[in-house]
């Protein structure tokens, strides 16, 4: 959430910020008419405590009686105008950063830099469903049977695939020597502290989902009854609350996770989309970042973490390219996002494998996470959230670019030791 006096002290600010932001600036106003009546009826309540407490002090029964019987209906009152000044609060989005484009929609954004040309084939290329069938690595059709439509099997080198890709990032982001010798290649002065890495929930309670700023739109979750609980979109919504109302010491600071988990979407808004292969499905398996920093190196962050995505993407050799979002394609928490796109030759575009979301203290205020300053002082820390992999579109983007004529598969050289070969082909071609 937005600081409320910043809110009160620049409404205009405010609305031409989330208006660029695609949300209409009656929140402001919203806000204000209720934040109004909040103060009114605070001020009410702490008056009728004090004259209770005061009627205690000079046991005067009469006075005592009579305003316990009006704070029984003005506390209530209270409760109230509190829970619609939060709703209220919540409901403005963060403002987006002065660098970011003011655009509507993804059709706006900004390609900022690209790296590595897409491959040209001289036989015409399948895509990575034709691929993964008949190499017997991935399985749609059993899982529609199984599970329903959006859904797959990853087998045997498949499989092995997603797990060589988790080491390969774990290897890079638990690595000190490797984030500096990052840190150095793109001139950042920055910690280069290593990434605890971590196997989050994949559950995860309504209020703590909302202090996430990240259940809606809740069409798109998959919430379970019997349990009054939301299956996670993506492992930063269990890693970001870790530090759910603590205030931590500042030399701890960054403190930077890595977590590997399998999500949940319904892709409820999609219909018709993507429907062929793995591309846009229901549960698949991602590596992710949740880092914490001081205010002042929040935006530090963000570049060494799109830094990481880079060279890992390097190191795999797969074409992509860097695309900053516009204030209208951007997560309500959002102060600035880069995504990268990576080439998939089937398509012959590039699509995003990866997202970087700088949050700002919008999180961290609705989270209750604080940082206290070596001045004593307690201030709200800011938030990162990032992509590794997103281990189906980035198993898509290997299989399709690294295809060969006769329909195997090489494997990137920096993946082949966790493969231990150097090629995926068919079972039939070997025996």
């Amino acid at each position: 959430m937005l600081d409320p006096q910043f809110i009160r002290d620049n409404s205009d600010l405010v609305k031409a910020g989330i208006t660029a932001k695609q949300k209409e600036s009656s929140l402001v106003d919203t806000f204000l008419e209720v934040d109004a009546r909040w103060k009114a009826v605070l001020q009410d309540v702490e008056v009728l405590r004090k004259q209770k407490n005061e009627a205690a002090k000079n046991k005067d029964i009469d006075l005592g009686k009579k305003v316990k019987e009006e704070l029984s209906l003005k506390e209530p009152e209270l409760t109230k105008v509190e829970q619609e000044w939060k709703e209220a609060l919540w409901a403005i989005p963060n403002l987006a950063a002065s660098d970011v484009k003011v655009g509507k929609d993804e059709n706006e954004n900004v390609v900022v830099r690209t790296w590595g040309k897409p491959a040209k084939f001289d036989f015409y290329p399948k895509d990575h469903i034709a691929l993964g069938e008949s190499l017997g690595i991935i399985d749609v059709e059993t899982a529609a049977k199984v599970s329903g439509a959006r859904f797959n099997y990853l087998k045997g080198d498949g499989a092995l695939l997603e797990f060589a890709l988790l080491q390969f990032a774990m290897s890079v982001l638990t690595n000190s020597e490797i984030l500096q010798k990052i840190a150095d290649e793109n001139e950042l002065t920055i910690s280069t502290k290593a990434f605890i890495p971590v196997v989050p929930p994949v559950m995860i309670k309504p209020e703590i989902f909302d202090r996430m700023s990240r259940m809606r739109p809740t069409e798109e979750r998959y919430y379970i009854e019997s349990d009054d609980a939301y299956l996670v979109g993506s492992a930063e919504h269990t890693l970001g609350p870790l530090h759910l109302d603590e205030v931590l010491a500042e030399k701890l600071f960054p403190i930077r996770y890595v977590g590997y988990s399998t999500s949940f979407r319904r892709e409820a808004g999609s219909y018709g989309k993507d429907t062929r292969g793995i591309l846009r499905v229901h549960q698949f398996n991602k590596i992710e970042i949740e880092s914490f920093t001081l205010p002042e190196q929040g935006e530090d962050e963000q570049r060494f973490i799109v830094a990481i995505q880079e060279y890992l993407m390097k190191q795999l050799e797969l074409p992509y390219q860097v695309v900053s979002i516009c204030t209208g394609d951007m997560g309500g928490p959002d102060y600035r996002q880069f995504d990268i796109e990576t080439w998939i030759p089937s398509q012959g575009k590039y699509r995003e494998t990866h997202t970087s979301d700088y949050n700002t203290d919008y999180q961290s205020r609705r989270l209750n996470t604080r940082v206290r300053r070596t001045s004593n002082e307690n201030q709200f820390v800011h938030m990162n959230d990032a992509t590794v992999f997103a281990i189906g579109r980035t198993v898509i983007a290997i299989i399709e670019n690294y295809q060969q004529k006769d329909g195997s598969i090489l494997i990137p050289a920096v993946l082949q030791k966790w493969m231990g070969k150097e090629k995926i082909e068919k079972v039939s071609e070997k025996s």
